[in-house]
This record gives structure tokens, C-alpha cells and sequence, in this order.
């Protein structure tokens, strides 16, 4: 969080060429299009700086197998450091050395060294247990890494490792680490669980009791006895681990726990180190999740106290853009004004200004230059579609100066800054331009843009190209809403079309950026097939803000189905759409949304495909769900109302239920429940399990899928026929 850049860097030029270029030849896509083979090349992956920020490493094939990258800005072109087949289990993920250019390696779950001067790692671990998380102390000279559910310590100068914690157990303690549910919902599946101070001399970590935590079975039935893996998940309204910090001094072994108060089911959200590595700040957030207190906390005597407390009616959102000033002044995210902003605190935790303008929104915090003056961020415009795009700016943290903009015209933007250096990596892209990553910084001029891969198929300008615009909902509201029209789009003619969602409070589909393969290919492939492609955000989505998202509050379903409906309506109104042929699809929360606009506007579509659909929140995760419904006993209508199961009785079309068996985060439960009750109602439906898929489908599953609801949409709604017999 405390990344530094040094100079002021000139602001970029648009990406998007003036004059449009001539349209290639037609491509037609068809499914290893939208899913690419397995081992297929990409571009490159796990972006690091070293401690100085002169050297970008990643991992990239350029067609001789993955390897480990390292670019130098200065020098303009990147060397291949080491192969991935170098070691046995190949490289899983790598981290710089604050100190010098040694790389920590991970690979089969055991621990390597690369020296900067030296062409072969060095093996540091190998135990049949895996070792995860490592981390270097601030000198360099040690790490910290978890094994079995406990912290211990590697000294590099001899190589004696040294347990921190001993009472470690699966299901039941654990050290260093995040549980499922921290994983998931506080930490954005980060399992990173302890922090060292910026001295070295103590290492600050959670501890998860998980003995209150019910259990869920997930099968696997590949096996000649299927096997069952227990998983601790606690479902909305249940109880969850209990969590404490302790700070462990280094010296002697000895652990504070540090008294964030009561155990009365508050989530330890963020820790945060203060520069003189005395004090600690915890991010508290209160079980209904409306309080986050900062506290700050004695390392040594483990007290804390309040330093700054945020209240908001309905819930606060947690943000990664926490950093602390070398005088113990801090930068931080806040929604206080309906829009997240970034502020800036005095030591005591007062507020004394905010540091981003009005009408911009902040999307992250990706660096700080205290020296000079400036925070560097990601945001979008609060005006009417702003949140379509991202733009990188560079806001000043004194009063005086002005924001500046590093990046122009339409798409969408993220920056990696290196510390101290100056240098950043430019990562954009537009719905209808692939990804282009390009490392800027002081006398680089344009930048050297990184390998994207080899190219594609198909040729990206060949293909249905989508159009951004707003609808007017009854009232008055403008919703986002982004259109693809197939090729040779004849407004005599109508079309069947597919509307695509998700719906929950604070999302967005309405975006210019090139999405991952699979679902923004596929949208592109179904244009090419006869289908008009529609995707509209609803009022409680991130264009409408805090205040736009608190809309879902205690409900969910029906401002997401008020919105979809007004996307019907305005489709039939169009000349060139076949309002008898609409169908909508969305996965997880999207699922979710499917279903409920399906049971409660019966016949308003003629289908829907609802992925891994959440069928009753109170099957959902406790930190998620609450956060929205509040807690089951204090909102037990809102969750009946909100459930697709309360209505699936109401079903009239055609349907097409998909989960993976080994879901961890929406269980299969809640597809099987849902056919429980459809069978009881007599309706009628489809279905699709896919054994041994998570939530996130891969391979040739996910090829599958996509082929699975392609054949059910053009059965359902048909479409271009001569297109559909394309290559699959």
C-alpha cells in the first residue's frame, strides 16, 4: 500500500485511433474460440515490482513453455530469468525480495530461492506438507510462510526453520491463515493471514477458532466410493469462527493478543502496521456490518482503542485503500458523501480533507509518494454512464495542486505502480479491443508494451462491435444498458435477442472493457449466430452509487426485475426485435436474478439459463448475505421474499438450471433444492450438473456449458440457422 512513484508523469494519449481502420474479413467464431484449449498461451500473468521498482517480473510463454520474466524499464525489452520446467512442479507464484533482486519461488507446495546473481533455485523446504503465503521480512533475511495451520519462521541465514505457532488443526485452529469465509468475502480470496511489522521484530496474525462452524459435504464421485470433503461454511444467520489478532515478538516467541473487544461476532477486517512498527490499526467491522471502527492497538501490551468510526444505515463496504503517512496521518476510502472517495486523516483519526474532487469516484488506491505530494488511483466519473470506463489519476495529497488525469478517451484502465521508481504498468482495454499492457514511467516516452499473447483467431475488429447507451425506466431513472447487433444487421428483419445480467447491489455488466474469454466471446458469437445481445444495469448497480445500492437493502429481486422489465419494454418497442424470443441468462447472484425475474414475470421471456444460482439466501454465506438482508431473525420475510425457491410455483418457461458438484460458494443445494420444488409444482425444466466444477467452471466443463446453453437458446428463441451450423 505504500508503493511510491517519483516523478510527474505526462498524461497518456488516447488509446483509440481517430480514424477507424478498415473492417477485417468476418470470423466465425465458434466454442475453443470462447474457451481456448487447455495450456493455451496467454499474455502475461502475476505482474510484480521488485523493492525499487527498477524490474517488473511475470510469468509468460512465448512459445518455448511459461517462464519467469523480468523486464527493465530502462533497458526497454524483457529476458526470460527461468523456465518453468526448471523445477519439478513448475512455478506456482513468486515473490521479490525487499532488499535485492533474490526471488522466492513456490512450486508444489514447497519454498525456492533465486539469487539475482544465479541462474538456479536453491530449495529451501521439502516436506510432504505444503508450505503457503511466505513473505520476507523487511531486511530480506528471513520469511514467514505457513505450514499445517501454523506460522513458523525461516532464517536464510542458516536455514532453520522454527515454528511460531504450535496449536494448528484443520477444522479446528487456525494460525497465519484465513478461513473460508474471510477468504471469500473480507480478503477477496486472498488467504494471506499475518503481517510483519516494517522493523521485522514482530509479525501480527489471525487466529480462527472454527469449532462453532457448521459443516457442509461436498461429494466427489469420481472415486470407486465417492469421497466426502467436509467444509466449514456458515450460512446466513448461523454462527461463524471466532477471530483474534496476536502479535508475536520474534526475540523471544511471545504472543499479545491484542483486545479489539469482545467476542460478540465482529469481523477483524484490515491490520494495518504504523510506520514506527509500535501500533497496529484493526478495521473492525460490527456482525451487521453498519460500524467499522479503526482501532489502534499497542503491539507490545496488546490495548486498543477508537481512533475513527464510520456508521452508514444500511451497511459500510469494505476497501482495500487504507495507507499509512510517515507521521502517522493515513489515506482511506469512504462512501460518506454517496460516493467513494479518498480522505485523508490526521494521527488522532480526524478528518481533514478529501483528497478526490467532486464528480470523480475512487476504485482503488494503487500508490503513494508522500514525498511529493500525490496519491495515484483508479476511478470513474459520477456523471450519467461514468462508471463504464476507469481512468487513472494522480490526486495531490495537500491543499494547492490540481487532479491530473493520466489516461483519455473511452475504456477502461488500471495501473500497477511500481515504488520509488516512477514506473507503472498501463493495463487497458475496450469491449470490442483486447487487453494492451504498456509499462510507463520517466523517460520512456510512449512505454514499452508488454507480449499479449499470441494472437487470436479470430481478428477482434472483424466482430460485433457493442454500442453503449441509456434507457429511461418509469421513474425517469436513465439506466446504463450496452447492445450488440448481429452482422449485417437489417433493421427489417427481427431478431431474437439474449439479455444478460447480474443485478445485486453495487454490480456492473454495462462495461467498456474486453472481458475474459469465455462469456464476452460468446456474446460476440451468439451476435454472429442471428441473436441481438442486451445487458441493462439496474438503479442499485455502481453507476447510482451508495445511495443507489442501499436501494437492495433488506430485498432483493425487485429493483433488478423492475429494471430488466423496462429492458423487455424497450426492446419490444424496437422494430427489428422479436418480442415473443427473449431470453435471459446470469451466473451465481446473476443465477439468482434469473430465476426471480422468471417466477415473478412468468412469460415475459420465453427463457432463461440461471449458472450456480443462489435459490434461498439463507443457504448463503453469513458476511455476504447479512450485509445486504440483515440477519435472518430480523428479516425473516425479506429472505422469503428475496429466495427463488418462495416462487419457483410460478414458472411457465423454458429453463435450464447449471452447478458444478464441487461448488464451494454456492452449493449444489441449492439447484437440488430448487428441482425438489419444481418437481413438487410439476414443472417443467432442464438441468446440467458438472462433476468435480467449482463455481468458477474451467476447460472443457466450461466449453461445454456455453455450447449447452447455445444449442438450448437457439432451440428455445432460434436464430440465424445458416450461422448456427457453424464449427463448433
Amino acid at each position: 500500500m505504500r508503493s511510491v512513484f517519483a516523478v510527474v508523469l505526462p498524461a497518456v494519449m488516447a488509446l483509440i485511433p481517430q480514424v477507424a481502420s478498415p473492417r477485417a474479413a468476418t470470423h466465425d467464431l465458434n466454442f475453443a474460440d470462447v474457451i481456448p484449449d487447455a495450456g493455451a498461451r496467454s499474455g502475461p500473468e502475476s505482474l510484480a515490482w521488485n523493492h525499487d521498482g527498477t524490474r517488473l517480473a511475470y510469468l509468460y510463454d512465448d512459445g518455448d513453455g511459461l517462464a519467469l520474466w523480468v523486464l527493465v524499464p530502462g533497458e526497454g525489452s524483457a529476458r526470460s530469468r527461468l523456465a518453468d520446467e526448471v523445477l519439478d512442479a513448475g512455478i506456482d507464484a513468486f515473490h521479490w525480495s525487499p532488499v535485492n533482486d533474490t526471488l522466492l519461488l513456490e512450486s508444489g507446495g514447497d519454498l525456492f530461492l533465486l539469487p539475482a546473481a544465479e541462474s538456479r533455485p536453491r530449495r529451501l523446504t521439502r516436506t510432504d506438507a505444503e508450505e503457503s503465503s511466505p513473505r520476507f521480512s523487511g531486511d530480506g533475511g528471513r520469511i514467514a510462510f505457513v505450514r499445517d495451520h501454523d506460522l513458523h519462521l525461516l532464517d536464510l541465514s542458516d536455514g532453520e526453520i522454527r515454528p511460531l505457532t504450535r496449536d494448528g488443526e484443520a477444522d479446528f485452529r487456525l494460525n497465519g491463515e484465513t478461513d473460508w469465509i474471510y477468504w471469500e468475502e473480507i480478503w477477496g480470496r486472498d488467504s494471506t493471514g499475518f503481517w510483519w511489522s516494517p522493523d521485522g521484530q514482530r509479525i501480527a496474525f489471525y487466529q480462527f477458532d472454527e469449532t462453532p462452524v457448521e459443516t457442509y459435504p461436498l461429494l466427489d464421485t469420481a472415486p470407486h466410493y465417492p469421497v466426502v470433503k467436509r467444509q466449514k461454511y456458515p450460512k446466513a444467520g448461523t454462527a461463524n469462527p471466532r477471530v483474534r489478532i496476536g502479535v508475536i515478538t520474534l526475540s523471544n516467541g511471545d504472543i499479545k493478543w491484542l483486545e479489539t473487544g469482545r467476542n460478540d461476532g465482529s469481523y477483524l477486517a484490515r491490520v494495518h502496521w504504523h510506520p514506527d512498527s509500535r501500533s497496529l490499526v484493526v478495521e473492525r467491522l460490527n456482525r451487521e456490518q453498519d460500524r467499522l471502527d479503526l482501532l489502534t492497538c499497542d503491539a507490545r501490551r496488546g490495548r486498543c482503542r477508537t481512533l475513527h468510526t464510520e456508521t452508514w444505515p444500511t451497511w459500510v463496504n469494505l476497501g482495500n485503500d487504507f495507507a499509512f503517512l510517515d507521521d502517522g496521518s493515513f489515506v482511506r476510502g469512504s462512501e460518506r458523501s454517496g460516493w467513494r472517495r479518498l480522505d485523508l486523516h490526521g494521527p488522532d483519526g480526524r478528518l481533514q480533507r478529501t483528497l478526490t474532487p467532486d464528480g470523480w469516484v475512487m476504485t482503488s488506491l494503487d500508490g503513494l509518494d508522500e514525498e511529493r505530494g500525490w496519491a495515484m488511483v483508479t476511478g470513474f466519473r459520477s456523471e450519467e454512464g461514468g462508471a463504464r470506463e476507469r481512468h487513472v489519476l494522480r490526486v495531490p495529497l495537500g491543499e494547492g495542486h490540481d487532479l491530473e488525469t493520466y489516461t483519455e478517451g473511452r475504456g477502461w484502465s488500471s495501473a500497477l505502480v511500481a515504488p520509488e521508481s516512477g514506473s507503472w504498468v498501463h493495463t487497458w482495454s475496450t469491449a470490442d479491443t483486447p487487453t494492451v499492457r504498456t509499462v510507463r514511467g520517466a523517460g520512456m516516452g510512449a512505454g514499452v508494451e508488454l507480449p499479449s499473447g499470441p494472437p487470436p483467431a479470430f481478428d477482434p475488429e472483424s466482430l460485433p462491435r457493442w454500442e453503449f447507451f441509456a434507457m429511461t425506466d418509469g421513474n425517469g431513472q436513465r439506466l446504463p444498458a450496452s447492445l450488440l447487433k448481429p452482422p449485417g444487421f437489417d433493421p427489417e428483419r427481427t431478431y431474437p435477442v439474449i439479455m444478460y445480467h447480474y443485478g445485486g447491489p453495487g454490480s456492473q455488466v454495462v462495461a467498456d472493457r474486453w472481458g475474459s474469454r469465455g462469456r464476452s466471446i460468446w456474446h460476440k458469437m451468439m451476435a454472429q449466430r442471428g441473436f441481438i445481445v442486451l445487458s441493462v444495469d439496474n438503479p442499485a448497480s455502481i453507476f447510482f452509487g451508495k445511495k443507489g445500492e442501499d436501494l437492495q437493502h433488506r430485498r432483493f429481486g425487485e429493483i433488478n426485475l423492475a429494471a430488466q422489465k423496462t429492458a423487455v419494454g424497450w426492446l419490444k418497442a424496437q422494430p427489428w426485435v422479436d418480442g415473443s424470443r427473449i431470453g435471459l441468462w446470469g451466473w451465481s447472484g446473476g443465477g439468482a436474478n434469473t430465476l426471480y425475474c422468471l417466477f415473478n414475470a412468468p412469460g415475459l421471456w420465453r427463457a432463461g439459463v440461471a449458472g450456480a444460482p443462489v435459490t434461498d439466501w439463507l443457504l448463503y454465506d453469513t458476511i455476504w448475505t447479512e450485509r445486504y438482508l440483515d440477519h435472518p431473525d430480523d428479516n425473516a420475510a425479506g429472505y422469503q421474499a428475496s429466495s427463488p425457491l418462495t416462487h419457483a410455483a410460478h414458472l411457465e418457461d423454458a429453463l435450464l438450471i447449471i452447478h458444478g458438484t464441487a461448488d464451494d460458494n454456492v452449493h449444489p443445494q441449492n439447484s437440488l433444492n430448487l428441482v425438489a420444488a419444481l418437481v413438487e409444482h410439476e414443472k417443467m425444466f432442464q438441468v446440467a450438473l458438472y462433476p468435480g466444477q467449482k463455481h468458477s467452471f474451467r476447460g472443457l466443463s466450461a466449453r461445454h456449458f456455453y455450447r449447452r446453453m447455445s444449442e438450448f437458446f437457439q432451440r428455445e428463441l432460434g436464430g440465424d440457422d445458416t450461422a448456427a451450423q457453424g464449427s463448433d
